[in-house]
C-alpha cells in the first residue's frame, strides 16, 4: 500500500487520518507541521515527522495538504516546490462511499469527505478540500484551492474562483461566481456574483468588507 504524509497537523488532517484508518486506501505513516515538530511529538498515535521542508527525507511517500484555508494550502505548496516537490507527488483522497460520475474530474491533492455528492459535468480542480455533506450539481467549476465547508450547496453552472471559502451551510444560485479568495459567511444565500477578495454574509448575502489581495 502506497504510504502517504500529511502536511499540517489541522483537524482536517485528523479527519483524512480518521477517514483512511476506516477506509486504507494509503498507509498513514506520519505528519509534517511546523509548530508540532519536536522529539516525541504526536497527533491521533501517529508520530509529526518533522517540519514541511522535511518531506524530502520521505521520498517514496505521497503528501497531502491538509490546511484548512485554500490561501494556507497554496502557500505550502510553494514551500514544498521550492523544496523539489513535484505536483506528481501529492495524494487525491476521495471518501469510498462518493460517486465520480463518468464526465466528472477530482484534480491532484484534493479531499472530498463523507456525504458530498457530485452529478454531473463537475470540475473539481487541485488542492480543493469538499467537507461533508456538499451538493455540487451540473457543469458547476471548483477552481484550485477553494473550500467548501459541511453542508455548502451549489446550483447548476456555479464556479467557484481560485482560494474562495464558503462557510458551513451556505448556497449560491445557480449560474453565479464565487470570486478569487473571496468569503462567503456560514449560513448565507448568494444570488449574485461575489466579487474577488470580498466578504459576503446573510440572507441574501450582502457585502461585510473588502479583503487585502492574498
Amino acid at each position: 500500500m502506497q504510504t502517504l504524509v500529511l502536511v499540517a497537523a489541522s483537524g482536517l488532517a485528523r479527519e483524512v487520518l480518521a477517514l483512511l484508518r476506516e477506509h486504507p486506501a494509503y498507509e498513514c505513516i506520519g505528519f509534517l507541521d511546523d509548530s508540532l515538530a519536536g522529539p516525541g511529538a504526536t497527533v491521533d498515535g501517529l508520530p509529526v515527522l518533522g517540519t514541511i521542508e522535511e518531506a524530502g527525507r520521505w521520498p517514496e511517500a505521497q503528501l497531502l495538504v491538509c490546511a484548512g484555508r485554500g490561501v494556507v494550502r497554496r502557500a505550502i505548496v510553494s514551500r514544498l516546490t521550492a523544496a523539489g516537490v513535484g505536483p506528481q507527488r501529492y495524494a487525491t483522497v476521495v471518501h469510498p462511499r462518493i460517486e465520480v460520475p463518468d464526465g466528472c474530474r477530482v484534480g491532484q491533492g484534493s479531499i472530498l469527505l463523507a456525504g458530498a455528492v457530485l452529478t454531473t459535468a463537475v470540475e473539481v480542480g487541485e488542492h480543493v478540500v469538499v467537507m461533508p455533506n456538499v451538493t455540487l450539481t451540473h457543469d458547476d467549476v471548483i477552481e484550485d484551492y477553494a473550500t467548501l465547508c459541511a453542508g455548502v450547496a451549489l446550483g447548476g453552472g456555479v464556479v467557484v474562483g481560485p482560494g474562495a471559502y464558503l462557510g458551513m451551510s451556505s448556497s449560491v444560485r445557480e449560474g453565479r461566481r464565487v470570486g478569487s479568495r473571496a468569503i462567503l459567511g456560514m449560513g448565507s444565500v448568494l444570488l449574485q456574483d461575489l466579487p474577488d477578495d470580498q466578504v459576503w454574509a446573510g440572507v441574501p448575502a450582502r457585502p461585510l468588507s473588502p479583503r487585502a489581495p492574498q
